[in-house]
């Protein structure tokens, strides 16, 4: 398979979904949102066409293939490729006006990722990589911080949805990286922060309760970008562990200060 190919086809298509996107938000009526089981996880129509869109046209671009998606795809691959997709990673700042939010598309075969895209809606900024090449903004390379320090390092997290028995822990962590580094932003769109993160605009990013389609292609543009991407206990179970740990050359550090509040 051309993946070179593959990946200019895949991003065509983010363009024309992410157009649809802004269209939409033009004259969004807050009466088309759905609300699923909480005022806090809100579906709008928007993502749900913006998943048949990308499922119908990836399924073209590769045969066979199979989907795992935020808004409910989930079919079984018949050859070894499988898409991992977030059609509207930033709903709720969507659905307000508040122009952070992406298109999310991993591609793995087997069990390992070999393309990855987050798609910029609000700037028309395409972040990719495909396996064995280096990670791009648009057409223009990008790598990881060079900051080596937690004190001049500027991070990024999520409040989760759902809180677990380990909430405690968590803003604990959240506290101790205030007081260490430059700062925390909250942005709300998981895919963002990890193209933030692979392009050296933030140096680190954390968080617990992802879901694959949060992740599948923003870890693999850390990577790419000469980053480390690990869970919280270092291993490699971030994609469907629910936690991870995304950084350059501060990541032993970040995971060193994480494993002493989640894991006492």
């Amino acid at each position: 398979m051309n993946l070179s190919k593959l990946e200019k086809d895949t991003i065509e298509l983010c363009t024309e979904v992410s157009e649809f996107m802004r269209t939409e938000l033009e004259g969004f009526d807050l009466s088309r949102i759905e609300q699923k089981g909480s005022s806090s996880n809100l579906v709008s129509y928007v993502d749900k066409e913006s998943e048949k869109r990308l499922v119908g046209s990836l399924s073209k671009l590769l045969p066979g293939s199979g989907f795992l998606a935020e808004e409910g795809t989930d079919v079984k691959a018949t050859n070894e490729y499988t898409w991992i997709i977030d059609p509207l990673d930033g709903t709720t700042n969507y659905l307000h006006g508040l122009p952070i939010f992406a298109i999310s598309i991993g591609l793995q075969r087997y069990d390992k990722t070999v393309l990855g895209i987050v798609y910029d809606v609000s700037n028309n900024h395409c972040y990719h990589a495909i396996e064995g090449g280096a990670a791009y903004c648009n057409e223009k390379e990008i790598r990881v911080s060079a900051i080596g320090s937690l004190e001049e390092s500027l991070l990024a997290t999520g409040f989760p949805y759902y809180h677990s028995e380990k909430k405690e822990d968590y803003l604990e962590i959240i506290k101790l990286f205030l007081e260490k580094t430059h700062g925390i932003r909250r942005l709300g769109s998981a895919a963002m922060d990890l193209a933030y993160v692979a392009s050296g605009k933030l140096e680190g990013f954390f968080e617990y309760n992802l879901k694959p389609w949060d992740v599948a292609g923003g870890t693999f543009l850390v990577q790419q970008a000469g980053g480390v991407v690990t869970d919280f206990s270092g291993g490699t179970n971030f994609l469907h562990g629910g936690e991870l740990c995304a950084a350059g050359n501060i990541h032993a550090d970040m995971l060193s200060e994480i494993q002493k509040l989640w894991f006492k």
